[in-house]
């Protein structure tokens, strides 16, 4: 099985199951055997149709002779994934995108009709490149729906909303944090790139590599060996404005999954101390369990646990609690591409949540110490107005400044919003509050 058709498989499950690309490729490329190089095509395609639905739509519509709705879900899978290496990708041979796609419709398609449709469809697509109309709206040329483009005119300075647009149908790339308590990032990079690893540091993220052409990232051996773990610098610049101590404090994080907040915790506190590591998912605690034996942090415990949910026990115990809430997701569209075809009125009661969360986990920070609130998105419903809703509920905390690299901007706010396109990192909200000793 090659590179197109484990994207096939990949687009056709993230379609009818509601699957997140990330998540059925790595289990695709695993199962289908993958080099890395096909791994790395595979992932291209995936995530460049997935991206760019609407656009190849826009394009599909002027090369078909019939109505675009008509077709059969898979055929328009396999039509997107050819137009995409026809269209959108300079190394594949157009022989090959419209061969290899004829050969998917043939093997996929129970209608005989399919494969003459698709080589008719795709050759004429070859023959009229340069000649079609070109997308003019956002829906067309970012395949960014119009509710979508609506609600982020109203939360992004006017600015960035054009950079993040471009920000969300860029690759994805895979940044990783080294474990620093086995190794340094110098170190880790000189024995990656002799495997053959695409390796480059983060501009400003200490310790932070990004990497490609890794094929099965689990299957390396310095990620056995527990040497780094997946994490986008937001994510640990959230941790790291936590400024957490190294001597014996306890740390609670209450969603925790798959762990990456907990992993920077435990390596920024030098192993030592305490940190519980909550889900409400059996299967997510378990990951982080696996996650910690690997990179060796002795001190995280892992716990299945509603974050809404009262833990008498815990009341004014903690040093520092993180609360990295449920949300909307519209910072990370680059690496969850199908986010932006969700129904945005279904998300107006996550804030509702998010309060609730925040309230109950604040009852766990002792007199004196951290409450860390973040989210993925970039909508201030579910970041700057959750945390004023809480403050004016609660004025026993109150925010803090953030330490920040000197990159990003002076805070004096103790709230900061990262938006994709600006600092080479997903979109992120970052809140430092502290309880009145």
């Amino acid at each position: 099985m090659g590179a197109r058709e484990t994207a096939l498989n990949a687009l056709i499950a993230c379609r009818r199951d509601g699957a997140w690309p990330n998540g059925v490729l790595k289990t695709a490329i695993r199962r289908d055997h993958l080099d890395s190089r096909e791994a790395a095509l595979a992932t291209k395609l995936t995530y460049g149709v997935s991206q760019n639905r609407g656009k190849l739509d826009f394009y599909l519509s002027q090369l078909l002779k019939g109505k675009l709705k008509d077709l059969h879900p898979v055929v328009r899978d396999i039509l997107h994934l050819g137009l995409y290496q026809l269209y959108e990708l300079d190394k594949i041979p157009d022989s090959a995108a419209v061969n290899e796609s004829v050969a998917l419709a043939k093997k996929y398609c129970k209608n005989p009709k399919a494969a003459p449709l698709v080589n008719g469809v795709l050759r004429n697509a070859v023959r009229t490149r340069g000649q079609l109309k070109e997308p003019t709206s956002y829906a067309d040329r970012y395949s960014h729906p119009d509710p979508l483009i609506s609600l982020l005119k109203q939360n992004l300075p006017k600015g960035t909303r054009e950079p993040m647009r471009m920000a969300d149908n860029a690759a994805p790339e895979t940044g990783v944090q080294v474990n620093t308590l086995k190794t340094t990032a110098d170190a880790l990079a000189k024995t990656l790139e002799g495997m053959g690893i695409g390796v480059r540091h983060h501009d400003w993220m200490p310790d932070c590599l990004i990497l490609s052409g890794t094929g099965d990232l689990e299957k390396l051996e310095p990620f056995r060996e527990g040497l780094f773990y997946v994490q986008d610098p937001a994510a640990k610049l959230s941790v790291l404005c936590a400024q957490l101590p190294q001597e014996g404090a306890r740390v609670l994080d209450c969603c925790a999954a798959p762990g990456g907040k907990s992993f920077a915790a435990s390596i920024a506190m030098g192993g030592h101390g305490s940190i519980t590591s909550c889900d409400i998912h059996p299967h997510k605690t378990g990951l982080i369990s696996a996650g910690a034996e690997r990179l060796g942090l002795t001190n995280i415990t892992a716990r299945i646990q509603d974050a809404a949910e009262f833990v008498p026990q815990w009341e004014e115990t903690m040093d520092a609690v993180i609360a990295d809430v449920p949300c909307s997701g519209l910072g990370i569209i680059r690496k969850k591409p199908d986010i932006r075809y969700k129904n945005v009125e279904e998300m107006k009661d996550l804030p509702e949540l998010q309060l609730k969360i925040l309230e109950n986990q604040s009852r766990y920070a002792k007199k004196g110490g951290l409450l860390l609130y973040s989210t993925c998105t970039v909508l201030r419903r579910e970041n700057e107005d959750v945390v004023n809703a809480f403050l004016e509920r609660h004025g026993d905390f109150f925010t803090e400044s953030l330490p920040l690299p000197d990159v990003l901007p002076k805070n004096d706010t103790g709230m900061l919003t990262l938006i994709p396109g600006q600092y080479d990192t997903d979109g992120f909200f970052i809140c430092r509050l502290r309880r009145k000793a």
